[in-house]
């Protein structure tokens, strides 16, 4: 959240701030993410609003900014070349 709110660099998060230098928490970021931490917490947390019956989704709604795009996602159609057309010459 440091690193979100602030906007610095890994680098230079101060370790008095968040326990560690800034470069062991962005390798425990990485570990976690792969390990699927995150998406299992959500569950969790899902599970025990469900349970104490605080989970309201009448209204909610969906932000996909968190889901890595897929490279180039599915193209409809071929995209439009950006190279310059030969124009005849003049001279």
């Amino acid at each position: 959240m440091y690193v979100l709110w602030t906007g610095v660099a890994w680098r230079d998060v101060p370790a008095e701030t968040v326990g560690c230098s800034g470069v062991t928490a962005w390798r425990r970021l990485r570990d976690w993410t792969e390990a699927g931490v995150w998406s299992r917490l959500h569950a969790v947390l899902l599970a025990e609003l469900r349970r104490a019956d605080l989970l309201d989704l009448d209204d909610c709604s969906v932000d996909g900014s968190h889901v890595r795009a897929l490279k180039g996602g599915i193209m409809s159609a071929p995209r439009p070349s950006t190279v310059p057309a030969r124009v005849p010459s003049t001279t």
